[in-house]
């Protein structure tokens, strides 16, 4: 079987795996990231942070984003450019008015200037302990950290129930992988980093 179809079943499965995480746990999830906060990196001072608007049942990284933005970090979402393209990065803090775009995502809007971020913190569907994640099958997170990387260090972080951690999840050779994922259970550093 192709890497592709492989990823094709394991999307469906982890579909299913997260409703039932999200079923369980619901708000108490981004509760229990906020809690955690990101200081097991060791961010820089005035380190650039990029979360992201939560759809469907993704756990919502809302608190701990209002936990950075109190403790000083600058903040940015990021924003579709189009199918095949890389994300870019707006600046966002809580509170500002946001556009709607594409299954119902919520951006920044294109007033908001353009950063480039220390820390990107990653939706996923499954991970595996190298690393490796997978997503909706866009590539959008892939292409971004691949260019953001190309330029300077940048720490990828997945952000996911504990129930979505998977022996291997299947990859290819442009699948860029997490340095750490940040789970309601605590940080996992990935081996393959």
């Amino acid at each position: 079987m192709q890497t592709s179809d492989e990823k094709r079943e394991e999307r469906t499965r982890a579909l299913a795996r997260r409703a039932d995480a999200f079923a369980i746990h619901g708000p108490t999830a981004g509760e229990r990231l906020a809690a955690h906060g990101l200081d097991f990196l060791s961010p820089t001072e005035g380190a650039i942070v990029s979360g992201f608007a939560a759809i469907r049942d993704e756990i919502d990284p809302a608190l701990l984003l209002a936990r950075l933005h109190g403790e000083g970090y600058q903040l940015a979402l990021p924003v579709m450019q189009g199918k095949g393209k890389a994300l870019l990065f707006r600046t966002w803090a809580p509170g500002d008015e946001m556009g709607k775009v594409q299954w119902g995502i919520a951006e920044p809007l294109p007033d908001k200037p353009e950063l480039e971020p220390d820390i990107v913190l990653v939706p996923l569907l499954a991970f595996d302990e190298a690393g490796y994640r997978l997503g909706y099958g866009g590539g959008f997170y892939d292409r971004s950290l691949e260019q953001l990387r190309a330029v300077k260090p940048v720490i990828a972080v997945g952000i996911a129930y504990d129930e979505l951690k998977v022996d291997a999840v299947p990859h290819l050779h442009y699948d860029q992988p997490l340095d750490w994922v940040l789970t309601p259970s605590g940080p996992l550093r990935c081996s393959g980093t």
